[in-house]
């Protein structure tokens, strides 16, 4: 049989709500008014409340693991998502990236040192109205 106070320590890292916290409240206090007048007739009862306080804690606990669980799936789910995400997305620049920038990385990726910031290299002469200012625009000189 487990003392009254050891019970009580083990149950106290566990958090309970409303109806079960009142219904081991209860309990033991029931328990404790047994000890106090225990006879060798009334073990059998303490022992009973243990056993019906145990399970109650039990339930509580089997009850939050399986919310824990549900939340632990739905993160999951969002990383296998995020993950498939992101092999497209580098499926799409393994195939838009330049024979060269593929090499760069590969060395890269076998000296193990991080990439080096690229700056976007022009595929073609620049636009001229890209680079020309319009003309409507400068109402002074320009600095």
């Amino acid at each position: 049989m487990f003392p009254l106070r050891d019970v009580s320590m083990r149950l106290q890292g566990i958090q309970l709500q409303g109806h079960d916290e009142m219904a081991v409240k209860f309990w033991f206090w029931e328990l404790e008014q047994h000890l106090k007048s225990s006879s060798g007739a009334s073990v059998v009862a303490i022992d009973n409340k243990i056993e019906q306080a145990m399970d109650l804690v039990k339930s509580h606990l089997m009850y939050a693991v399986r919310e824990e669980v549900e939340v632990l799936k739905e993160q999951i789910k969002e990383l296998i998502e995020r993950n498939s995400q992101l092999e497209q997305e580098n499926t799409l620049l393994k195939t838009l990236a330049s024979p060269e920038q593929m090499a760069q990385f590969q060395a890269q990726v076998q000296t193990g040192s991080p990439p080096a910031p690229q700056t976007a290299a022009p595929t073609g002469p620049p636009s001229t109205a890209a680079l020309a200012q319009p003309a409507s625009h400068s109402s002074g000189p320009s600095a």
